[in-house]
């Protein structure tokens, strides 16, 4: 099938997750600088570990886009014309923005940047996406709560060349475009200047005015209340439908996720437009392999938002904030000595382990764990450190940013 191929926008929160979205299929990726983006609490990126990932990505034929979406108080500004200075000399592909006066420093400084308006902003209608077009924008990020109905309209009346960003997979925040301040009133850490705590996910109950240390429970389910709880957007099943909206860019949230779970959704998400783009009748033969692998992931129960109208409670809202979690991520495969592999070990495993071997091009290889040695050579039974630097015998020839990782019961 002809079709425009649509960009495959994956979140990094280091280094190492960003070299793993680009070999398991990104198209680009966004990032976090140390400041002035919206997930203070990812690990984010240090100036030399982004001319790294830039340097990287670009080798590779990928994108990088830079977070620079706090809603900016006076004693940022500053900061941030700095940090621009800083940017311009790394040579991002694109900047997302959602303050104003962000985006006029961007413009003044690093004109030759793509600047990118944030969900953040509350981009809900054609008239904004306008409004920023006329002002220097080449992309916009449509309000998490638009429908397709309302994104087709939306590419009807803008100019061809102005793109349209939209998520497609990840966690939904239950405030409107993720202006939320229950973070700020219950800790002091302001969500809009990338501090979230994500009270969202908390456990509730209730208290009565006149009984103030009695605290009722309001059960949705035998675990608890979650009332501010989302289920995870999911589209996997309407590629084509996005398609046909005219979004040019489907967006993975998740900065702060393990490279086992950018892995996941990069490469199902890449093989499902892969196939859709090549053949309808290939992407719903392929559609059970989808929805296997992206189950692997951890995550919460899944709904498709928005986009089909408002969601009813069944659809969107709410279950519980536990994730179902099938595979554990042990490492990414490094190089190879005397036949054995390196790895910074981040769940614990052992000699004997039957574990997976997971690959870019969508196999997962069985493999058996002959041995383990330290960095000196030393045999090891099991790796029960975490970030400990090892060498694993798996039996087999694997290539480097292979990913290894268990299945649990």
């Amino acid at each position: 099938m002809e079709g425009k191929r649509p960009e495959l926008l994956i979140p990094a929160s280091s280094l190492e997750v960003l070299k793993t979205a680009v070999i398991f299929g990104a198209d680009a990726v966004y990032i976090g600088g140390e400041a002035f983006g919206l997930r203070a609490k990812a690990k984010n990126f240090s100036k030399e570990d982004m001319k790294a990932g830039i340097l990287f990505a670009h080798e590779h034929g990928a994108r990088v886009h830079v977070t620079v979406n706090i809603l900016a108080h006076n004693d940022d500004l500053d900061g941030v014309r700095k940090y621009l200075y800083e940017l311009k000399d790394m040579g991002p592909d694109a900047l997302i923005i959602a303050d104003p006066a962000i985006f006029d420093l961007a413009k003044e400084i690093c004109p030759e940047i793509d600047r990118h308006i944030s969900t953040q902003a509350n981009n809900t209608n054609y008239g904004t996406y306008q409004f920023w077009w006329r002002l220097g924008a080449k992309r916009v990020v449509s309000a998490r709560e638009l429908s397709l109905k309302e994104i087709r309209e939306i590419r009807e009346r803008i100019p061809k060349d102005m793109e349209i960003e939209s998520f497609i997979h990840g966690a939904m925040c239950i405030s409107y475009s993720g202006r939320c301040l229950l973070s700020n009133y219950f800790t002091g850490r302001d969500a809009n200047k990338g501090a979230c705590t994500h009270p969202c996910r908390w456990k509730y109950s209730l208290v009565e005015e006149t009984r103030p240390r009695e605290y009722m429970p309001v059960y949705e389910n035998e675990r608890g209340t979650f009332i501010f709880n989302s289920k995870d957007l999911c589209m996997i099943e309407h590629i084509p439908e996005m398609i046909d909206a005219g979004i040019d860019s489907f967006k993975i949230e998740g900065r702060m996720k393990t490279a086992l779970y950018v892995a996941t959704v990069a490469r199902t998400y890449r093989k499902a437009i892969d196939d859709y783009l090549e053949s309808p009748e290939k992407y719903q033969a392929n559609m059970p392999w989808y929805l296997e692998q992206i189950s692997n992931c951890t995550y919460r129960q899944f709904t498709t938002g928005f986009y089909f109208g408002k969601p009813d409670e069944t659809s969107q809202i709410y279950d519980n904030n536990t994730y179902v979690k099938e595979y554990t991520y042990l490492g990414i495969i490094g190089d190879e000595r005397d036949g054995a592999y390196r790895i910074e070990q981040r769940n614990k495993f052992s000699v004997g382990e039957t574990i997976e071997i997971m690959k870019p091009d969508g196999r997962n290889v069985k493999v058996r764990v002959r041995r383990i040695l330290d960095e000196e050579g030393n045999e090891k039974e099991s790796a029960p450190h975490p970030k400990q630097v090892l060498y694993v015998d798996l039996g087999c020839e694997a290539e480097r940013y292979d990913i290894l990782r268990r299945a649990e019961e």
